[in-house]
This record gives structure tokens, sequence and C-alpha cells, in this order.
């Protein structure tokens, strides 16, 4: 068993993404788009395919976006997210690489290209390999059930961020890690490409399961309270700006030896210029890019994702405001075409998330 090693779903975000909103449906340039070793499995389950960051992907299947919402909420569904690059890093100075690029302390997980290149100029021992794997994600309360049925392991030792590698459903080489997107207790599976169909529909056969896409992953993640690369934070967002305070090592706060270190230190000890907070709105639904205004009017930023929520029935968003109007319960104003709406500072996750971890 092992530390989880992928730093996406360590952070809680997700790189080869664009929101939603930009998904379109295809059209003659869908030759074009990348597609996954599940492309056609999908189409046969009725999947709708739209083109997001590149890819063709199932923005929904037959069920509506609100139903698979629910059904992963109350029981658990299969994601196809293949789009996700996976590599492995090798080399007696892999943890060194690593922690030149991110916030967290790489060094005390456990065992289990152009930053690459850069090291191996000066003489550091380390590669990159690209994985020809897919990735499937079983997400939702009884994930951990469906899958158990399927793997020798005992997956109650298998807590939220490590993981190991075993058979599954009679597929060897399976990297299993309990993590995911939505918030919900879950797994994402690493499977040879070549037996990504075999194992998709050996899940399917469990009636508690059925397939999600797009339009379910997006509303589940932004009711956890989970970020989106690109849109909620970006190359120039600072973890203490994202509320993100949390990824960064105590080591490494310490050795300040990290990206950004001579910014981001300082920011834990001083009020920041702007802060990302969740949002509880009135009115229509709020969508990206809306801007936010104090209730004199004035506006003093803007939303980074928004929608309504399946759970909830009320409209939730985030979005960054000046660090004094960043505590919970603060009214604030959105505008939605036009027109101002009443909005308030809410905690997040918006609902509860139910990671599993030892008791």
């Amino acid at each position: 068993m092992q530390r989880a090693v992928s730093m996406v779903s360590r952070l809680g975000l997700r790189l080869q993404a664009l929101p939603l909103a930009l998904g379109r449906p295809l059209s003659c340039t869908q030759d074009v788009l990348r597609r996954t070793p599940l492309y056609d499995f999908h189409l046969a389950h009725g999947g709708k395919m739209v083109a997001f960051a590149g890819w063709s992907l199932p923005v929904q299947y037959r069920d509506s976006h609100v139903d698979s919402h629910l059904h992963t909420r109350q029981h658990c569904s299969l994601f196809d997210v293949s789009h996700m690059l996976q590599t492995k890093i090798f080399g007696s100075d892999r943890v060194k690489m690593m922690e030149s690029l991110v916030v967290g302390d790489i060094a005390e997980l456990k065992p289990n290209q152009d930053k690459v290149r850069e090291l191996q100029n000066i003489g550091g021992d380390v590669g990159l390999e690209v994985m020809d794997n897919a990735l499937l994600a079983l997400q939702g309360p009884t994930a951990a059930q469906v899958l158990q049925a399927g793997v020798a392991d005992d997956l109650r030792k298998l807590p939220f961020m490590t993981s190991a590698v075993m058979e599954v459903f009679g597929v060897s080489g399976c990297r299993v890690t309990r993590c995911g997107y939505t918030g919900e207790d879950g797994v994402e599976i690493s499977v040879p490409a070549a037996e990504a169909v075999r194992l998709a529909t050996a899940l399917l056969e469990n009636p508690e399961v059925k397939l999600a896409g797009l339009a379910a992953r997006d509303s589940l993640r932004l009711e956890a309270g989970l970020c989106l690369y690109g849109n909620d934070i970006d190359e120039h967002t600072t973890p203490v700006e994202g509320s993100l305070s949390w990824t960064l090592g105590k080591r490494r706060r310490a050795a300040m030896d990290f990206p950004g270190a001579s910014v981001i230190v300082p920011q834990l000890k001083s009020k920041v210029q702007q802060r990302r907070v969740g949002l509880m709105c009135e009115g229509a639904p709020v969508r990206a890019h809306s801007p936010i205004l104090s209730t004199e009017g004035t506006v003093i930023g803007a939303v980074t994702s928004g929608c309504p929520s399946p759970c909830l029935k009320k409209n939730v968003a985030m979005g960054y405001v000046p660090y004094e109007h960043s505590r919970p319960g603060t009214p604030l104003l959105v505008e939605v075409r036009r027109k101002q709406q009443v909005a308030v500072v809410s905690k997040m996750p918006f609902v509860p998330t139910n990671y599993y971890t030892l008791k």
C-alpha cells in the first residue's frame, strides 16, 4: 500500500480540464479530438459526446445530469477520466524534481518533461514515463462495496489518499487509489488501456453503478468545494488566496524552498488582498465571470464557478473577493444578466464530504 503520489488528486485539483461551459457538441472537427479507450463504449451506452480540453468526452448519458448527480451521492457512478495525464517519475532525484514544482512535502510520501530535462542537464538522476493507461473513477457511498466484490485486497485498509496495485475483476496491474473529485468515498483505477472496456463492463454489471459524465462531475465537485484548474485557480493564484494553505508542507514552510515561497509564506501571516470563497445565491443560477458586488453596488470580485446544487436545491458558486469581505455570513450581491441578486459568503464544502479515513 502506498501514499498516493498523484499531486493532482492530493491538492484537490484537476489539471487537464476546462470549464464545463466550454464543452461543445461535436461537429465536423470531431476527428481532430483525442479519444479515450472508452470512446466506442460511451457511444454504445448513449453518451452525449462533447469537445472538452481537446478530447471527445461524454457530458451525460441517457439519464439527466441531475439524476446522475443524485445517483452518485446516494449510490455510485462510474466516470471516464482517462484524459488525465498519468506519469511515472523515477530516479534518485525524483523527490527533488517534484518538490521543485509543488508546495507539498513529497519527501514524506511513502514509496510505492521540461523540468525533467532541466534536472538531467545538470546531472540529476530523474526520468519521466507517460503511461498508456485509462483512468476510471468509481465514486459514491457504495463504491467500496461494489469494488470489494472484484478484488482480493481488503479495502477497509485502504484509506483516503492511499493506493495499491491489485487485480480488479480479473484485470491485473491496476492501481487503485482512494480518492476522487466528488466529495464522496470512492476510487480512481488506473487500468491498462486495452482492458478499460472490460473493467468498465464488469463494474456496470452491479445495479448500484451507473455511468456519469462531465456535467455531473462538475456539479459534484462544486458542491464539494473542489477547485477546477483554469477556472478557480491558475498559475497566478497562491495557495493562500485559493484557500488551499493546507497543501503547504510544514517542513517546506520552514525551509521556504518551494516555488513562490518568498510571496506565499508571508501571506500565511498577513491578510491577502483577495481570497476564494463560497457563495450561496438567490435568483437565477450564477456562472463563471459574473461580477461580485458589495452591498453598496461596487464591483469587488468575480465568480469563478457556479451552478444550481441538485442536493441543496440552491444556487452555489465560488469566486474571489477582498479579504475584508471573505468572512462566512457576509452579505454580497452578484450580477446575472445585468440584474443584481442577493448572495452570502458560505463555508465550503457546501455538501459535507464523505472521504474514507481509518478510525
